[in-house]
């Protein structure tokens, strides 16, 4: 019985080695894929001057991502900025103030709006959050917006991230011991003390990691931001500019342009640049987390 029991411990450690070894040979793979695809243009151009030009002209074989790299790293931003505050206030209070029925009353409702596919946010924006930008706040800050604009994507990205955040958020919430929030309260903490004192700061890489996450999904949302962002090869510079993210980028133009080796090998471009800063973000995303646990040492 032990010989067995030792070759299926043994056994399974090695499966799991061997998906553990798939899963970053298949990383690697991808994205040297997508390098290869986009040498081409690498080494006609320059990387440098790819990254720093904000010239889009594809027919004039002039290939400037930095309107495109600015866009999408601030619709994402824009995202976090506003859908943070609100899963994390939503979080609490389904942690810690919320009775039992209401907790299983909410549970559906997220579980329903994680499950909504990205074209009807997109439509949603469309219909009710452009109107709204274009005529009601943008005439308040500027002659005029179309609607069009960074604004209109970060919060229809902000709306689409939110149940993800609220539900990882109760997640990590609800695996801080009990004990410990029970002992604040006999102490004589509030509420609210306790939250601020024992919960959060024991759960904040737990925040982090969901931030991680949802920022990573904001990186890669495609049809719902292509449809109220603009679309507009510019380098943005307010909340009301239209804009153009890399997804959208590539989800608009591969397919059409395929017979300019040039613009496909620029798409290719796109698309590993995209994945290289969803990679390093997570990267920085992991070191600060291992920082942030030896300060609290959690």
């Amino acid at each position: 019985m032990k010989q067995i029991r030792a070759i299926k411990e043994r056994t399974a450690r090695y499966v799991m080695l061997g998906l553990a070894i798939f899963a970053l040979v298949l990383l690697v793979v991808i994205g040297i894929s997508l390098l290869i695809k986009a040498l081409p243009i690498i080494r006609e151009k320059g990387m440098i001057t790819l990254l720093t030009s904000s010239d889009w002209r594809p027919l004039k074989n002039e290939f400037g991502f930095l309107p495109f790299i600015l866009s999408t790293l601030y619709v994402s931003l824009i995202a976090i900025a506003i859908a943070l505050p609100l899963s994390l206030l939503a979080s609490v209070y389904l942690n810690t103030y919320a009775s039992g029925k209401v907790r299983k009353m909410f549970q559906p409702f997220i579980d329903v709006l994680s499950g909504i596919p990205s074209v009807i946010y997109g439509v949603w924006g469309t219909l009710a959050i452009v109107p709204l930008i274009a005529n009601h706040i943008a005439p308040h800050f500027i002659e005029f917006s179309s609607g069009y604009s960074m604004l209109a994507g970060g919060v229809v990205l902000a709306v689409m991230i939110l149940p993800l955040l609220i539900s990882i958020l109760v997640e990590v919430f609800q695996s801080i011991p009990r004990e410990m929030t029970d002992a604040s309260l006999q102490l004589g903490a509030t509420k609210w003390q306790t939250v601020k004192q024992v919960l959060l700061r024991k759960s904040f890489p737990g925040i982090m990691a969901a931030v991680v996450l949802s920022v990573s999904r904001a990186f890669g949302e495609t049809i719902a931001v292509l449809m109220v962002c603009g679309n507009i090869t510019q380098m943005p510079s307010g909340l009301f500019d239209a804009c153009y993210p890399l997804p959208a980028l590539i989800a608009n133009n591969y397919g059409e342009m395929m017979s300019m080796p040039s613009y496909e090998s620029a798409l290719m471009l796109a698309a590993f640049l995209l994945f290289i800063i969803v990679l390093v973000f997570n990267a920085l995303s992991r070191l600060t987390l291992v920082q942030i646990e030896r300060r609290y040492h959690l």
